[in-house]
């Protein structure tokens, strides 16, 4: 077999592995997915009629709207933490040092933690989704294209966060602090423009809201989502969400090379 056909067939067991860990222990994604689907019954019931005046909305139907963008980023920035645990529990088991013993692919351990983790960061933006269009959420402005191009930025994001998950998860000791290390992932979205425009906060707020990698993000997917302009964030989307793979996977990469007895 070519290499290349050893990488893909590698690869595809790692990641077969770690999706029979997540069917087998499906109570840490269930979890993680819990508290954006909390948040977005609490913003729309409890504070909908609210913050819906203060984004000079009508009802709590139109605060939805906006907020749901902003949710299902959150969701991404959530799950992902399960990726940081996976990778920690499998660096202090001693999983991963037996991996270098065998003849299998070196990249296909790590990737296959990517590719497992996008694909259950995608089915938990389904599940609040469903959640977001059961309790009113529509998208009747958004064109095919549009949509697709969603799809496309909150895969591109979920993979962009998934690598820096994982390197936190190889730079830490243990499953709990690989789980502490990744709560930035969560708290950033609550202070970006997800449950407020930016441009309401505090003017000294304001640059750290505008200048992180959530607000552009949600931005772009708010105004794909309902059809409105993206203006420039569509392109700085992309490009954080470029930056943090680099990031991630070289990161990722220099630490998993890295020699068992230095960590």
């Amino acid at each position: 077999m070519s290499s290349l056909a050893l990488a893909a067939r590698d690869t595809t067991t790692m990641l077969r592995r770690n999706l029979l860990h997540a069917r087998r222990y499906p109570s840490l994604t269930l979890n993680l997915m819990l508290t954006p689907v909390m948040l977005l019954l609490l913003f729309v019931y409890i504070f909908g009629d609210v913050m819906s005046a203060g984004i000079g909305g009508g009802d709590r139907s139109d605060y939805l709207a906006y907020i749901v963008p902003g949710i299902l980023m959150m969701t991404i920035g959530s799950t992902v933490i399960g990726a940081a645990v996976s990778v920690a529990t499998d660096m202090s088991e001693g999983i991963i040092a037996r991996f270098r013993t065998m003849a299998i692919h070196r990249g296909s351990v790590i990737i296959g933690h990517v590719v497992g983790s996008v694909l259950q960061i995608l089915v938990s933006l389904v599940v609040v989704g469903a959640v977001a269009v059961a309790i009113g959420f529509r998208s009747v402005d958004a064109t095919a294209l549009e949509w697709l191009a969603a799809f496309g930025l909150v895969t591109l994001f979920a993979l962009a966060l998934t690598w820096i998950a994982v390197g936190m998860g190889m730079a830490s000791p243990n499953a709990e602090a690989a789980a502490n290390s990744a709560q930035p992932l969560i708290l950033l979205p609550l202070i970006s423009s997800a449950f407020i425009p930016a441009d309401t906060m505090p003017g000294w707020f304001q640059p750290v809201a505008e200048y992180q990698p959530f607000t552009p993000v949600i931005e772009t997917l708010r105004g794909l989502l309902l059809g409105t302009g993206i203006d420039h964030n569509g392109w700085l989307a992309v490009g954080w969400s470029l930056a943090l793979i680099v990031l991630g996977h070289l990161w990722s990469q220099s630490l998993f090379r890295r020699d068992p007895a230095s960590r």
